[in-house]
């Protein structure tokens, strides 16, 4: 038997994790803990280090340095106790494809000593009318339902979903969501890496932000948010030769960040009924024009905005 867990147990601490490849240093002295019941998500470009830190804390890589305790346990000493205990939903999952969705989800079941019968998982994933289908037959969609099956069939007390809706379209992207949400009600715990904005602000109890593999800001999303003391960003360019300052925006009333970038400016605001007037009585004054505006309400893009100076979906 493995060390006893506690609730008081994290269910996943990372304590200064550091892997290299040759000259690359994927992950360099990352910190993390994820409480018992929560849904973490670790949230970052292409090549931020998610997938290499999840692949650690899975014990399917060798960590360069650091410690990783899972449910209270290490890699080193209690490997097969803890393949009990998890499911995994790689990023790509390759299933064999004239297998059956029952024989797919039933082959996976027995390598679990306990664990959910096959068509009750089958079930939770919405996959009932596809039970007698080859995999190879299902759309993407449905294909990523069928590897969270195979994640949950051994009832694990810990899941990992690694990227879990990218190449999705919008529809099963939202299918994949409420199922998560399911899971995430019932008090599972979670922990996710994604580049999507929105999945990571709907799922996620707390969010570490990372980037060239350390995290740069933990919390939950809406304290994040709210880090940036704005409820909104404005985004705007001018038209021709027309040009404002930075030192001009940021005078005007309820500006609290000012970003410029290739003739576009993108300002945090505190009251945008405030500040929009002000913009566009100061680009009049000027005699000048505009040539776009946007509006929306600050999300955790904005927040990794301002802390790197580049978007989520640039990559590394």
């Amino acid at each position: 038997m493995g060390p006893s867990v506690t609730p008081a147990t994290p269910a996943l601490a990372v304590r200064a994790l550091r892997k290299r490849y040759g000259d690359v240093v994927a992950v360099d002295g990352l910190d993390l803990e994820v409480r018992p019941g929560e849904c973490f998500g670790l949230l970052g470009p292409n090549g931020a280090g998610k997938t290499t830190t999840i692949e650690i804390c899975e014990g399917l890589l060798a960590p360069t340095s650091g410690e990783v305790e899972v449910l209270g346990r290490r890699w080193s000493s209690h490997e097969r106790e803890l393949r009990q205990l998890l499911g995994i939903q790689l990023q790509e999952t390759q299933l064999a494809e004239k297998l059956t969705v029952r024989e797919t989800v039933r082959l996976f079941r027995s390598f679990y000593d306990r664990g959910r019968e096959a068509e009750e998982v089958i079930a939770l994933v919405q996959l009932e009318e596809k039970t007698r289908a080859r995999v190879g037959s299902l759309s993407g969609g449905q294909k990523q339902r069928l590897a969270l099956a195979c994640a949950l069939v051994g009832d694990p007390q810990l899941l990992f979903l690694d990227e879990p809706t990218t190449g999705l379209d919008p529809q099963a992207r939202r299918q994949l969501w409420e199922l998560i949400g399911v899971l995430r009600a019932g008090g599972r715990t979670i922990v996710l890496t994604t580049h999507y904005m929105e999945e990571a602000e709907r799922l996620c109890d707390r969010v570490a932000i990372v980037d060239h593999g350390r995290a740069i800001a933990l919390g939950t999303p809406r304290v994040l948010v709210q880090s940036l003391g704005a409820d909104h960003v404005v985004e705007f360019a001018l038209g021709g030769a027309d040009s404002l300052g930075a030192e001009t925006l940021s005078r005007l009333d309820g500006v609290r960040s000012v970003r410029g970038e290739n003739g576009a400016w993108s300002l945090t605001v505190a009251e945008l009924h405030v500040t929009l007037p002000a913009i566009l009585a100061e680009v009049e004054r000027r005699g000048a024009t505009l040539a776009e505006l946007r509006t929306h309400s600050a999300t955790l893009e904005d927040v990794f905005v301002s802390l790197t100076g580049r978007h989520l979906r640039e990559g590394a």
